[in-house]
């Protein structure tokens, strides 16, 4: 039985990957998970200088999910390529670092920085605040998402994802898009835009006010939206959000993603994504499937 899927020449032992902010870079998770079972971790995401983030409160628990109003909090490129890569490396994994900027400058270092670093795939977040452009998200523009990508692109020595926000009217312009400006692969969907309000306090639940929608609540979008973007671009698509079991997963399989990111489900059980990848496994043993192949955009 063959779990292995191929993003942009390189090869996962089977398509199960962490997403991006929910794992760390593993070592949280390093005595619950063992990280030789997953076909990717994607790391937290990393910027060219240290971020401290948004005030607090920054998290909190919603009907089918949570929001979350982190601010891509992280020690920035030079920590993480002194602690973080060596600690990944011990391990029989793919490495995909997530990065975020707020300039194209900013996405452009880190990038260069990763050049001759043992990572195998570069994960470019663009639902990042563009501060050029008046903190309109780099994705919410389809001008934006080519002109970004084919400058990451020309710096990059590891193939580039790019990472898609929801937060568009039409997720197909954002793929062409991505796709048009050199774009190896996509990731979708990234967060939705979400509140809640403490009617007790009388407050925002997030002192941010807006956070970023995760969990089940969101999985019906976020498959329709993969679906929509694996028939719009020939692309390889990673696949996520609300992803809690194997048969999540294997609904983003089966609409075209080539691989899946399991994010929010690990906050709540640490070994899901492990537990995921073995239940995709037991799907196929009994339905005798030989190749996931055979079930990548089988829903037509």
């Amino acid at each position: 039985m063959n779990t292995a899927v191929n993003i942009a020449g390189v090869e996962l032992k089977n398509p199960v990957m962490t997403a991006s902010g929910t794992f760390g870079s593993g070592q949280e998770y390093g005595e619950f998970v063992d990280l030789n079972r997953l076909g990717a971790v994607v790391t937290k995401g990393v910027s060219n200088v240290p971020w401290p983030g948004n005030p607090t409160p920054r998290i909190a628990e919603t009907y089918g999910g949570m929001l979350n109003a982190i601010g891509l909090q992280n020690p920035g490129i030079a920590v993480f390529m002194e602690r973080d890569i060596p600690w990944l490396k011990q391990y029989d994994t793919k490495i995909v670092v997530n990065v975020c900027g707020k300039t194209t400058q900013d996405y452009v270092e880190v990038v260069e920085r990763l050049g001759d670093q043992a990572v195998d795939l570069l994960e470019i977040n663009i639902s990042c605040p563009n501060v050029k452009e008046g903190g309109i998200a780099f994705g919410q523009d389809p001008r934006a998402v080519e002109a970004i990508t084919r400058e990451v692109k020309r710096h990059a020595k590891q193939p580039v994802i790019m990472k898609l926000s929801p937060n568009v009217t039409d997720i197909t312009v954002m793929a062409r898009a991505a796709q048009a400006g050199g774009a190896d692969a996509i990731s979708l969907i990234n967060t939705l835009t979400g509140m809640k309000i403490d009617v007790n306090r009388r407050t925002f639940a997030v002192a941010n006010k807006t956070g970023g929608l995760s969990g089940p609540a969101i999985k019906p979008v976020a498959v329709r939206m993969v679906y929509q973007a694996a028939q719009a671009v020939s692309l390889p698509v990673i696949g996520m959000g609300g992803i809690m079991t194997a048969e999540d997963a294997l609904e983003f399989i089966l609409a075209g993603a080539s691989a899946v990111s399991v994010g929010t489900a690990s906050f709540r059980n640490p070994s899901a994504a492990m537990e995921i990848a073995q239940g995709i496994e037991d799907y196929m043993r009994a339905r005798h499937i030989g190749d996931i192949r055979e079930l990548i955009g089988a829903v037509r």
